[in-house]
């Protein structure tokens, strides 16, 4: 970890600079912009970028709101990654404790991509001061992804080669706990089936039509069927989105579905999609329709660099708890009220919280805010979600940590985590992720050791294995 006077300097500069970042993170809140449309959050953080000097290379992947930023030359490469996309259907007032939407159908930050972009931001930006100003080598980047969010903006950007020459690559995100995060995350497929049927009056000639709707019924019937017969830990997802039409009395000459297919890595998740493409040809002979089936996009499971975590961990405690005061406190309690104990307890759960470094007191969800440390056990644990990080962490090493700005029960994509994107509590543990962040990039940026470790552990884990980006060649973000 860097010395302590090296530790204090970062964390004062970025006290300084917190509140530029803080109300940054609050205009992209209030914009909430969905995957691959992200252009006024994308343009407010490029022009931050370059009022401190990086420079900015637009149209990464040929996605529009995709960039990155540079500051400095040479080696090592340290990459920060940020992410700014909303989420559908989460729009809610900011600060209180019931679900009020500020727009019928509008947007939110359910997942707290605002605070994640701004602090990865900041982290990156502190660190290219403190570099030149104490004349140390290196190039700091800022990774600016779009559509993480069901577009797996990510996986086109390492496609297209923009992390080659990353020497490691740094991020967190927004959570209900304090710590690293260590996990054997999913690998993810999204495909849509399309189908074709014939149109007919659904009462004097039914028999004359052939109905995509019942295809697609029958589909999700049959792959409901071989969820038996899948391995334990994958996971199948789908939202019918083309029901044919309004009308009953019509039989449905087209209709559509889309499915997430997870898997604990890519061989399994492109064997469990060919087995629910054969259900969904067998749907297609039922009903005598067609099925065309459209990919979308894919992200790779996580590959866990335990190196850099730990040196990600140390730092967490070099720099103590978020420093919450009784209003944020306050706050939180009124936030996890709306939960029930299960919603809680089963938080806890998939956290993995089994102690805290700060605390002999075990975590059970008396307290609203995690005031302290998860304590870090040295491995990996399974999680079932997805991330397009994963496709980043098959071509660096990369590494990422948890900070605290939901009350102890929030779930990801709910109302709950829309309330609390611009609380105080949310700003401050922001600031703090930007802080760990920092002072790891310093430590890779200064030591060779720790830099030739995390690599090593790369190389061993992907044992002589190239990275195969999951998204054919053909496909381009956001084409569907």
């Amino acid at each position: 970890m860097p010395d302590k006077s090296s530790l204090l300097s970062l964390a004062t500069a970025i006290d300084a600079m917190a509140p530029q970042f803080t109300a940054l993170s609050d205009q992209i809140w209030d914009f909430a912009e969905l995957k691959f449309d992200e252009h006024r959050s994308a343009a407010l953080l490029i022009a931050m970028l370059e009022q401190n000097g990086f420079s900015v290379r637009r149209n990464v992947a040929d996605m529009e709101t995709a960039f990155i930023g540079e500051f400095g030359s040479g080696k090592p490469v340290i990459a920060f990654i940020g992410e700014f996309d909303a989420l559908a259907g989460m729009s809610q007032i900011a600060g209180v404790d019931t679900p009020q939407a500020v727009s019928p159908d509008g947007t939110g930050h359910g997942c707290g991509h605002n605070l994640l972009g701004a602090g990865s931001l900041l982290a990156a930006i502190s660190l290219a001061i403190h570099l030149k100003a104490e004349g140390l080598p290196g190039t700091v980047r800022y990774y600016g992804c779009p559509g993480e969010e069901g577009g797996s903006g990510k996986t086109f950007m390492v496609r297209a080669g923009a992390f080659d020459d990353v020497d490691a690559a740094l991020t967190w995100h927004p959570a209900p706990f304090n710590g690293v995060r260590s996990t054997n995350n999913l690998a993810v497929l999204e495909t849509f089936y399309r189908f074709k049927g014939v149109a007919a009056h659904a009462a004097n000639s039914a028999h004359l039509g052939r109905s995509a709707l019942d295809a697609v019924e029958l589909m999700n019937v049959g792959v409901n069927f071989l969820r038996e017969h899948m391995p334990q830990d994958c996971r199948v997802h789908y939202a019918i989105t083309d029901a044919g039409g309004r009308a009953a009395n019509v039989v449905q000459a087209k209709a559509e579905v889309l499915y997430l297919i997870r898997a604990p890595d890519m061989a399994q998740a492109l064997a469990l999609a060919e087995r629910v493409g054969k259900v969904a040809q067998g749907a297609a002979t039922m009903t005598e329709t067609e099925v065309e089936t459209i990919f979308d996009t894919a992200s790779t499971n996580l590959l866990p660099n335990l190196t850099l975590e730990n040196a990600i961990h140390d730092n967490m405690v070099a720099l103590g708890p978020v420093p919450f005061d009784d209003d944020d406190i306050a706050f939180a309690k009124k936030i996890q009220a709306t939960f029930t104990d299960e919603a809680v307890k089963s938080s806890i759960r998939l956290y993995q919280i089994k102690g805290d470094v700060f605390s002999n007191e075990k975590i059970d969800g008396s307290t609203a805010l995690h005031l302290g440390l998860r304590a870090f056990e040295g491995q990996s644990h399974f999680r079932a979600g997805s991330t397009d990080v994963g496709d980043v962490s098959r071509v660096t090493p990369t590494a990422q940590c948890w900070a605290p700005t939901w009350a102890i029960g929030t779930n990801p994509h709910t109302w709950q985590v829309v309330a609390q994107g611009r609380s105080p509590a949310a700003h401050k543990a922001m600031v703090h992720a930007a802080k760990v962040l920092a002072a790891t990039g310093l430590d890779l940026a200064t030591s060779e050791k720790l830099r030739y470790e995390a690599r090593a552990e790369w190389n061993d884990k992907m044992d002589g294995q190239p990275y195969v980006c999951p998204i054919p060649a053909d496909v381009k973000p956001g084409q569907h």
